[in-house]
């Protein structure tokens, strides 16, 4: 199996391997990306390999059906600030893992709309292609949208604010506000706090939603949440999060890769996705 993620997504990724006691082996593919996860997969106590692509073996006939191998393949932020950009990573990684793949499986949503086809554009290719969805079979949004549990908890919490403007932030997301905001056009200099408190001021936000996924591989997110209102002079709101959505995806991907290996298809993971809702 492969997993190919956006780091936002690399506790989620970190707490499915974690938790699956199928997993013979975990390789991270090495790039500029991959610290972070291979950091919390160690302190993790999860036995892992860092190789480069070119080093890891291609796909091969499992000894055990019912054991695999993980590939993990985290992609960049960066991505973020061009969707075009985006795209063409995510789609060019994609066919790259299929050599050494059964399965693909993306922690993406659909990141204004961009991945809407992806699966259908990639029908064709020799290992399917799923990424994380609604129990309705829809693509999350995004990010937040897996931790929320769905689009209508998404939409009722956005209106729950009354207009006030809310920065929703997961571990990950506090983590790297500061890439965040470059690449989502927020500010060109983050580092310079005067002028994105103007720019924030002038969007109107007021308040930071501190989303609390459940798990715990960040040890200081009260902290750098706190850290970020006082500097901004935001309000922290709580918000409860889960992991149900992905790990429910993650479940019924693995579980019809290893059962329906060689006759994997769209149509059985989405008449699975109902069954299991």
């Amino acid at each position: 199996m492969n997993i190919t993620a956006c780091r936002i997504f690399e506790d989620e990724v970190v707490n499915v391997i974690e938790n699956d006691q199928n997993i013979d082996g975990v390789i991270v593919v090495e790039n500029s990306d991959c610290c972070g996860i291979v950091q919390k997969l160690e302190d993790a106590g999860c036995s892992h390999k860092v190789l480069p692509l070119e080093k890891i073996p291609f796909k091969s006939g499992r000894e055990d059906p019912n054991r695999f191998s993980v590939i993990v393949n985290m992609l960049e932020l960066s991505f973020h600030g061009a969707p075009k950009t985006l795209k063409e990573e995510v789609y060019t990684n994609v066919k790259n893992m299929a050599n050494y793949s059964d399965g693909i499986l993306l922690f993406y949503g659909l990141c204004g709309n961009i991945f809407r086809k992806l699966e259908d554009d990639f029908e064709s290719l020799s290992c399917p292609v799923y990424m994380l969805k609604e129990d309705s079979g829809e693509i999350v949004d995004d990010c937040i949208g897996a931790i929320l549990g769905g689009r209508d908890t998404y939409y009722n919490l956005l209106t729950s604010f009354n207009g006030r403007r809310t920065l929703l932030m997961t571990p990950m997301w506090i983590l790297n506000w500061r890439e965040m905001f470059r690449y989502g056009g927020f500010t060109t200099d983050p580092d310079d706090i005067e002028t994105t408190k103007f720019v924030l001021d002038s969007l109107g936000y007021k308040t930071i939603g501190k989303v609390n996924t459940g798990l715990s591989y960040m040890k200081d997110f009260e902290n750098k949440v706190d850290e970020f209102a006082k500097t901004f002079g935001f309000d922290v709101i709580e918000i409860d999060g889960n992991q149900e959505l992905i790990e429910k995806c993650y479940r019924q991907f693995k579980n019809e890769m290893l059962t329906h290996k060689d006759n994997m298809s769209f149509e059985n993971l989405t008449y699975i996705s109902k069954q299991m809702a």
